[in-house]
């Protein structure tokens, strides 16, 4: 019976993996809509969305599976604890990809205010910490998932460098006012991006440990 329940429990793992890759994709589809105003991608990106959803809902259903049928110790008892509420990030994830290429699609055809340099690297930082969030789950990593809930200040650092480079736009010229709101808002789904990767990373530090860092004084 143990030997079923580690085979489910890979086959949970597998699929927390590709929707990590998805939502990794849906990053990368959006953040090209915006640098290369390609309408193609951002469509892609709004699309994408539907699939990550049906991607939680399989996931869901496999926890449940496994937590009704197999009797989970309380050590897979937290692993598919954390799954379940790890899902739920990863979800919203996708949605801001897709509101991201929302605004990406609006703004197609019209000559940036500034050249696009710290929201990309916003996307490559975000990228990267879903990445070894994701990682630090199935490698039961604590380490690796504490340098993801660490790393997100250089996420916030660089949404407050774009926020700021933005209001002085503002300031400048108020014809950039508009503009710079959108990408202002852009930036601000990066950072809530990172705040999902992070809330995935303690979620991982609570299926080792059995508790939640995010919820300490």
């Amino acid at each position: 019976m143990r030997n079923n329940f580690d085979r489910q429990l890979a086959k949970l793992h597998e699929m927390m993996i590709q929707m990590g890759a998805m939502i990794e994709k849906a990053i990368t589809f959006a953040i090209h809509a915006l640098v290369q105003q390609d309408e193609v991608m951002a469509k892609r990106a709004i699309e994408f969305d539907d699939d990550i959803d049906q991607m939680e809902k399989d996931i869901e259903a496999m926890c449940l599976k496994l937590l009704l049928q197999q009797q989970p110790v309380a050590k897979d008892l937290r692993v598919i604890s954390a799954a379940l509420k790890m899902i739920t990030d990863m979800e919203r994830i996708g949605d801001q990809a897709a509101d991201i290429s929302e605004i990406a699609l609006y703004l197609i055809g019209e000559t940036y205010i500034k050249k696009l340099e710290h929201i990309p690297k916003m996307a490559a930082a975000t990228s990267k910490m879903v990445t070894e969030s994701i990682d630090a789950y199935v490698k039961m990593d604590l380490e690796l998932a504490q340098q993801v809930i660490d790393y997100d200040d250089v996420v916030d650092d660089l949404f407050y460098t774009v926020k700021s480079d933005l209001i002085e736009l503002i300031h400048a010229d108020s014809a950039n006012g508009e503009q710079a709101i959108d990408l202002i808002m852009i930036a601000k789904y990066f950072e809530r991006i990172g705040d999902h990767a992070t809330n995935i990373a303690e979620w991982v530090v609570f299926s080792i440990t059995g508790r939640h860092v995010g919820q300490e004084d």
